[in-house]
């Protein structure tokens, strides 16, 4: 479950090139479950916050002027701005909830997928192991009947028989269980051996059973995926209109209920400042992205012409390389040291959460604020809450190769759903939300959906993680 930040605890603060502003007119707390708070830097140039005019039932402010004319009209306009207003937050929570709820249950799902993959993986690698000793053991015995049968003067051709190893062990198992002299001499190999074949039958039975329940509940996580992010673009869309409109209408609400003096012109003027410091900030934000996409386009130039942003392995150590690209077209997606590995581990607890027992990813700790690059080309398929995730974003590279990155700050990330993204990009900010203990990117890397261990992948495309 994801807990509201405290952006005092970590006493950090990001760079510039890791924490554009681009949405300054967002609370924290409004940000809850939003899968597009970091709004591409086209987009933000391309279309501004705040539409250029209401809808048609919205009041305008010659309504305004006109209502202050009569009590009985003002009091109506009253109600009925009041009215409007309640109904913007009333949306925008309740939108807000539905979102936290579908990330939750996306969590839940995608967490069950991969518990039940590496189930799965598991008792197939079990039954792998049973059989190769039950096809060792019957071999065995095959020899042990080769040498009987040798020393007792009977059919040599049995000899070539038993001598080679077996395509099958089941097949071999029931030829020798037709041989009494075996049998007499040799009880407990050939019981070895049939009962390494029966466990392997019946562990290949449950690794079908664990199978089949794996592409369900693959196919249950990729239903959640997809509802989550629904709720998560409503929830933008509800608070979009919020940021729109609810200044003019508290402005027009004051205006109505004002004895003074104080002139419509004025409490007009007062949205039109408002209106500005937010186009400002958005092309605060265009031209941080441009910055962006300048360094993007002198990194790709450099590593075409060989130059040091390109070639070798970005980092061999805990820190540096975070968003260089190598040779392979991957980069490093933090320049945060490693700080806990793929695999087992040991369960640790907070005050209202434990860590899980297996690590699904690699965790790399620059700071709070700092920036998360893209690993990889690719598109962005899903990017919002993920309950213990907290904020995160997936990535599909194609192939069947895709990239998660969770604990996003709120606020920070900087890319959405259905956007193409360069490898190297800034595409987030550190931070701690959902089931961390403290600031870092949690990187997973998935093939054909299910996480494996990012380190040697990273590294067979030159990048250490």
């Amino acid at each position: 479950m994801s807990v509201e930040p405290d952006p005092d605890a970590c006493g950090c603060a990001p760079t510039q090139r890791d924490r554009p502003t681009l949405r300054p007119t967002l609370t924290r707390r409004a940000t809850l479950g939003l899968g597009v708070l970091g709004v591409a830097a086209t987009a933000a140039i391309a279309s501004p916050l705040v539409p250029a005019a209401f809808a048609d039932d919205y009041p305008t402010w010659d309504d305004v002027q006109k209502a202050k004319a009569n009590e009985a009209a003002k009091a109506t306009e009253v109600t009925r701005i009041q009215s409007l207003i309640e109904s913007l937050k009333a949306e925008v929570a309740a939108k807000q909830a539905a979102a936290e709820k579908a990330s939750d249950e996306f969590y839940v799902a995608q967490q069950e997928y991969f518990d039940a993959s590496y189930r799965a993986d598991q008792i197939q690698e079990q039954a792998d192991e049973q059989a190769a000793a039950a096809l060792d053991a019957a071999n065995k015995a095959g020899r042990v009947a080769a040498q009987l049968y040798r020393s007792g003067g009977d059919d040599t051709s049995l000899e070539l028989f038993f001598a080679g190893s077996a395509s099958s062990a089941d097949d071999l198992l029931t030829r020798l269980g037709t041989m009494d002299r075996l049998l007499e001499r040799n009880q407990d190999i050939y019981a070895e051996a049939i009962t390494a074949r029966d466990s392997a039958q019946s562990l290949s039975d449950q690794a079908v059973v664990a199978r089949n329940e794996r592409d369900r509940l693959q196919k249950v996580a990729e239903e959640k995926m997809i509802a989550a992010q629904k709720a998560a673009d409503e929830a933008q869309a509800a608070l979009d209109a919020q940021n729109a409109n609810l200044a003019t209408l508290e402005a027009q609400l004051a205006a109505l209920q004002d004895t003074t003096a104080k002139t419509i012109a004025d409490y007009q003027e007062g949205v039109r400042v408002r209106e500005e410091a937010a186009r400002k900030a958005r092309e605060e934000a265009a031209r941080k992205a441009r910055e962006e996409a300048a360094r993007l386009a002198a990194a790709a130039a450099a590593a075409s012409s060989g130059g040091s942003s390109s070639g070798g392995s970005s980092s061999s150590g805990s820190s540096g390389g975070g968003g260089k690209v190598v040779n392979s077209g991957w980069a490093r997606p933090s320049s945060g040291r490693h700080t806990s590995g793929y695999g087992p581990r040991s369960v640790q607890c907070g005050p209202s959460y434990c860590a899980s027992s297996f690590h699904y990813g690699v965790d790399l700790a620059s700071g709070c604020g700092a920036g998360i690059y893209a690993a990889h080309a690719g598109t962005v398929v899903y990017a919002g809450a993920n309950g213990g995730y907290g904020n995160y974003i997936k990535i599909d590279h194609g192939n069947g190769i895709a990239t998660g990155y969770a604990h996003i700050q709120w606020g920070g990330l900087y890319v959405g759903y259905g956007q193409r993204v360069s490898a190297g990009q800034l595409i987030a900010a550190e931070g701690r939300t959902g089931n961390s203990f403290g600031c870092h990117l949690h990187y997973e890397v998935y093939q054909n959906g299910y996480p494996i261990n990012p380190v040697p992948f990273m590294a067979a495309r030159g990048v250490s993680v």
